[in-house]
């Protein structure tokens, strides 16, 4: 790993814009702006959106609301997350997000250790810069997250059926 000692600057609507799971995810800083130490990125979460639930092995994740309301489930714990709320889930949590309101929400999610960014532009859609909007994920998708989770210490747990 290259040692970066220059300053990263974001513009509004500038940086790396993938689709994950219909969410739109615009990066303002990866390992490589930051020796690995963290990543941080902007989510815009649609009515209805929101990943699986999930473990995290390797990074703690944060997140702060800048508009809307997030609804977290942090193993058997609902927490309705407003417009200036924080939170953070320690490696090894339990948990998923998921707007539940009629309008899209909009966060920021951190990650230290930096890293597991290189798995949402491995199975993500790239945007254009400024996009605020994506299509539902495809079928093909959700298979391709569900095959590399693991690779980067992810544990996605799939809802079952009976």
């Amino acid at each position: 790993m290259t040692t970066n000692f220059t300053p990263t600057i974001r513009k509004p609507n500038e940086g790396r814009t993938i689709a994950v799971v219909g969410d739109v995810y615009r990066f303002m800083a990866t390992s490589e702006d930051t020796n690995g130490k963290y990543a941080m990125w902007e989510a815009i979460v649609p009515p209805g959106g929101g990943p699986p639930p999930h473990v995290h092995s390797r990074e703690e994740e944060s997140f702060y609301i800048l508009e809307g309301e997030i609804t977290f489930q942090i193993g058997e714990e609902r927490v309705v997350a407003t417009v200036g709320m924080f939170a953070n889930m320690p490696a090894g949590t339990p948990h998923t997000f998921k707007n539940e309101s009629s309008l899209s929400a909009k966060m920021l999610i951190s990650i230290a250790p930096a890293g597991l960014e290189e798995m949402f532009f491995e199975f993500g859609v790239p945007l254009s810069e400024g996009s605020t909007s994506a299509l539902p994920p495809t079928k093909d998708e959700i298979e391709k997250l569900l095959a590399i989770a693991p690779n980067y210490g992810i544990e996605i747990r799939v809802p079952h059926h009976d």
